[in-house]
C-alpha cells in the first residue's frame, strides 16, 4: 500500500513539473526550475526503485552529479542572457544579434 502511494506521489510531482515546464516555456528561469523539479522527481523515483539493489548509491551519485552540472550550466546561461540581453525572456532573443 505504501509503495503504491509513494509512486503515485512521485508521478504527481513529475506531471506537475512537466505541466509547469509546458506552461512557463517562454521564461528561462521558470523553465530551469521546472526542469529541476523533474530531475528531483526522477532522483526520488530512482531511489525508491533501486533501494533493493546493492549498487544504488553509485547510480544515484552519478545521476546527482549530472543534475548538478546541468543546473550549473543553466544558471550560467541565465546570467549570461541577463547581462547580454537585459532580459530573461526567451522571446526577447534575436538570432541575428548572436
Amino acid at each position: 500500500m505504501f509503495d503504491q502511494l509513494h509512486m503515485a506521489v512521485i508521478m504527481m510531482v513529475s506531471f506537475s513539473g512537466l505541466f509547469s515546464f509546458c506552461l512557463h516555456y517562454s521564461y528561462l528561469l521558470g523553465s530551469l526550475l521546472s526542469l529541476e523539479l523533474l530531475a528531483v522527481s526522477i532522483y526520488w523515483m530512482l531511489g525508491s526503485l533501486l533501494k533493493g539493489l546493492g549498487v544504488e548509491q553509485l547510480f544515484m551519485l552519478f545521476y546527482l552529479i549530472m543534475v548538478v552540472s546541468e543546473s550549473v550550466f543553466g544558471l550560467a546561461l541565465l546570467v549570461t542572457m541577463s547581462y547580454s540581453h537585459s532580459s530573461v525572456q526567451i522571446k526577447s532573443m534575436n538570432s541575428s544579434v548572436c
